[in-house]
């Protein structure tokens, strides 16, 4: 499917006009129906899956692993998947249509099926923390109109989008005005080791945190410019596994975790990092890929539970789409927050028009893309 952005997002990336996903609907003998969203792109760029590469690891390998069986915990899908390797944002869509579908069977909110896999003293805290994200924009006036904007929406993080050339200036001029706000900078593994010197002039500003400076797959060369910031490094790409992130805190490469359900599988590993950052008393947070309504209500609700810490990327519905996929939409509360939905599994309703028309939307702005 795709759907029209109210506003384009640029990053180190690139931009794209439209969201583009795949949505999974898992329909069980007892009539009830589970929803998942795989945010793949059309390119390669943060991840390397694709629309076309997810389409046919779905339809070909992930939803026949999954057609006929029983399933009475969510967290056994991982194992029903595992003879496809790799493709974490295509089998992050399939468990999470069966995380919705379980939760709904069991008389159970999804923020309520994952506080259940828990200790005690980890149920959802009924709302997220979220602050807002910012693309690159042509000026640092520009982006200072639109931090001005968010600010006046009642977000209470910023984060920024920076690249080579557009950072230490960027930085600098949004703290002549704002030396006050809570400032993070995203640059989605655009630098080298080799350009420590130039990111260290980021400390002066105070930021909360220096997202993924370094390469998508890298932690040791993370591990070299840590210790040589006082800013603390955010992990984000690097982290594919509960093991990455092990490994990342032990080699000393950041001091905060990004989690990405989507980039590490699922709910399941997204459970097993959550145990790891709350054991090293980590600062997590959950990030997004600009997701639906399904995706972005399965998201919130993990970012509900106790051990996620900072604000996460979970913006308000209208902050991407002027119509979504479900309803009601996600509003922004006083104090930088959205509730999290209290019906049962997501607790958003998918209308099936509305996922028929992103199709065809899909169809009409890519056939090129079409098999």
């Amino acid at each position: 499917m795709a759907m029209p952005f109210v506003e384009n997002l640029r990053t180190s990336f690139g931009e794209e006009p439209f969201k583009t996903a795949i949505i999974a609907a898992l329909h069980t003998d007892e009539g009830f129906t589970g929803w998942g969203e795989c945010g793949a792109e059309i390119h390669p760029g943060y991840s390397y899956e694709t629309m076309g590469t997810s389409m046919h690891v779905l339809s070909e390998f992930l939803a026949p692993a999954l057609l006929g069986k029983r399933i009475s915990d969510a967290t056994d899908v991982p194992a029903l998947l595992s003879a496809t390797r790799g493709h974490p944002l295509a089998k992050h869509a399939v468990e999470s249509a069966v995380w919705d579908a379980l939760a709904q069977a069991n008389g159970q909110s999804l923020a309520q099926a994952f506080a259940a896999h828990l200790p005690a003293g980890h149920e959802s805290r009924g709302y997220a923390n979220v602050g807002v994200s910012i693309g690159i924009k042509p000026t640092v006036e520009e982006t200072l109109a639109v931090i001005t904007k968010r600010l006046g929406e009642g977000y209470g993080r910023i984060k920024l989008k920076i690249q080579p050339g557009w950072d230490v200036e960027l930085a600098r001029g949004v703290r002549k005005v704002y030396p006050d706000i809570l400032l993070m900078l995203d640059a989605n593994s655009a630098y080298t080791l080799a350009d420590a010197d130039h990111l260290k002039q980021l400390d002066e500003f105070n930021l909360l945190m220096l997202e993924q400076p370094l390469g998508h797959e890298d932690i040791y060369q993370h591990s070299k410019l840590q210790p040589q910031m006082t800013t603390r490094i955010c992990l984000d790409e690097s982290i594919l596994s509960a093991d990455d992130t092990r490994m990342a805190l032990e080699l000393g490469a950041c001091k905060i975790i990004n989690l990405k359900p989507a980039r590490v599988s699922g709910y399941t590993e997204s459970l097993e990092i959550y145990r790891v950052c709350v054991e090293h008393n980590t600062p997590l947070w959950v990030g997004g890929l600009m997701e639906t309504g399904p995706g972005r209500a399965a998201n919130l609700a993990f970012a509900s539970l106790p051990g996620v810490t900072l604000p996460c990327d979970i913006s308000a519905t209208s902050r991407y789409y002027a119509q979504d996929l479900s309803e009601p939409p996600f509003e922004l509360q006083p104090g930088s927050r959205i509730n999290v939905p209290t019906g049962l599994g997501i607790g958003v309703h998918v209308y099936e028009d509305r996922v028929r028309a992103a199709a065809a939307l899909w169809r009409e702005q890519y056939p090129y893309q079409q098999s």
